[in-house]
């Protein structure tokens, strides 16, 4: 099922429970198949046993309906976990589902609260719910240098958090969003030279239409204003896509900004559910885009003068771009990007190139069918790191936090469906190491170094953030 850490037996594939046998005509139809092929190894009362509790409210690889179905259907290989798509229609997987579901809540468990301390290679760190209330499914955390937080939250507002008090007023006159599907008010980044300039960046989604319908068309716009008492002012829309090419679809906004060296703003934007649309260079969507600061276009972006394609372009062949990050090193960009059915991505931008989806994936297609049978080709890039399956990653930030120094320029990625923040060690163009510093605590939206020195992660399922700072230095030897 959904949480095995350990190789299931035969008689998960099939054979009855004998002593349970007697009263299969009384038991719900789900509880019955569940019997069958799950007890042995998740308990007769789903309580674990050779795998891992299934009412214990940790759900390590997806609680949603869709994230359980697909585990079922096709399996866990890196986990050991067979498929029962053979042996299970969908309907008579969706009633083990019910019954999962239903024991859960009778049971008495409920999602237990983030941990206070984590303990990784490198620290002992103290976790703190810096925003515990008051927070509408929040998408992405930037702070100005004076330390003050802005927050978006997907349905449209721009929240400020001041003295690490969230203020109950939302920003206001930012821009209109459509917040529908996996639409809204997205990602915030604050200009490098905000001091001087007092610059913010909004990625969102948006419909040209002022009464949306659900044939409406919609695509992710770029926009910068500034923040004065509470209101958004001098705003500009930097990016908006003509009309003609924007797409009814609700899903794959992409929607991060990233900053390199040079002062160019980049932003990604999803292939709306288009898979073609993201090798067509007619098309905006499965794209990464480059501008300069005012939203003008740089004149050595890679495809300046060629016919029929956007001037903005950098690069393309992407799917769902949810993460993007400067090295600060180098001033290169990293984005991470959403595989379907497992090939999750870790890529190093380079202006020009093609990155390959949906001609070339590590994933397969949500039915369980293969996309394609090409991995690598000639012309395309291939990513630096993949996953399979998908943990569905998110937001990401090389640490620049000063209160830890021992991860000084890795790479902290979040998870949505894993609800797990990863901090991957690179070198160059590759990832030496992986850990997993936190679990279970909520879908990782979004990660952020502040000028206090600590990390800030952003939660959904709770909609929280937390604040990480180090306990100790476990090179200092014991307490």
């Amino acid at each position: 099922m959904n949480r095995l850490p350990l190789a299931p037996t035969a008689v998960a594939l099939g054979i009855a429970l004998s002593a349970l046998s007697v009263h299969a005509q009384t038991q719900p139809p789900g509880e019955v198949l569940y019997q069958r092929l799950c007890a042995t190894c998740h308990g007769l009362r789903l309580e674990g046993g050779l795998a891992r509790s299934l009412v214990d409210a940790v759900w390590q690889f997806g609680s949603g309906r869709n994230d359980i179905l697909r585990n079922i259907k096709y399996g866990i290989p890196d986990f050991s976990m067979p498929g029962f798509d053979a042996a299970l229609t969908d309907p008579e997987i969706h009633q083990i589902i019910d019954f999962l579901k239903a024991a859960e809540k009778t049971s008495g468990f409920t999602k237990p609260p983030p941990p206070t301390r984590i303990t990784t290679v490198d620290y002992d760190v103290q976790v703190e719910t810096w925003v515990k209330e008051g927070l509408n499914i929040p998408w992405s955390i930037a702070f100005t240098p004076d330390g003050r937080g802005f927050i978006t939250e997907r349905g449209g507002q721009l929240r400020t958090v001041v003295a690490g008090q969230l203020s109950p007023q939302p920003v206001q006159g930012t821009p209109t969003v459509h917040a529908e599907g996996q639409g809204g008010l997205l990602d915030v980044a604050i200009d490098p030279h905000y001091a001087d300039n007092g610059w913010i960046y909004l990625s969102y989604s948006h419909c040209l239409e002022d009464i949306p319908t659900k044939a409406s068309r919609t695509m992710t716009r770029l926009s910068r204003g500034r923040v004065a008492d509470n209101r958004w002012v001098d705003g500009q829309v930097l990016f908006s896509a003509p009309a003609e090419v924007q797409q009814t679809t609700r899903h794959h906004y992409g929607s991060r900004i990233a900053f390199d060296h040079e002062g160019h703003v980049y932003l990604s934007v999803g292939d709306r559910g288009q898979a073609p649309d993201a090798q067509n260079l007619a098309q905006p969507n499965g794209k990464i885009h480059r501008f300069n600061p005012d939203g003008s276009i740089p004149k050595d972006n890679p495809f300046i003068g060629v016919p029929g394609v956007a001037p903005s372009l950098f690069s393309y062949g992407h799917r769902n771009p949810q993460g993007l990050a400067t090295d600060p090193r180098t001033g290169r960009i990293w984005e991470s990007e959403h595989g379907p059915l497992g090939g999750d991505e870790l890529n190093l931008l380079v202006g020009g190139r093609n990155y390959g989806w949906p001609v070339a994936t590590y994933g397969r297609d949500y039915t369980g069918s293969g996309l394609t049978d090409v991995r690598q080709r000639p012309g395309l890039e291939s990513p630096i790191a993949y996953w399979n399956p998908s943990p569905a990653l998110c937001g990401m930030e090389f640490i620049t936090a000063r209160l830890f120094p021992r991860w000084r320029h890795k790479l902290m990625v979040g998870a949505l469906k894993y609800e797990e923040v990863r901090l991957l060690t690179v070198e160059h163009d590759r990832v030496l190491h992986q850990e997993i510093l936190l679990k279970n605590a909520g879908r990782v939206r979004d990660i952020a170094c502040a000028p206090d020195g600590a990390i800030y992660v952003v939660l959904n399922g709770p909609d929280q953030i937390l604040r990480l700072s180090p306990l100790r230095d476990m090179n200092d030897g014991p307490e």
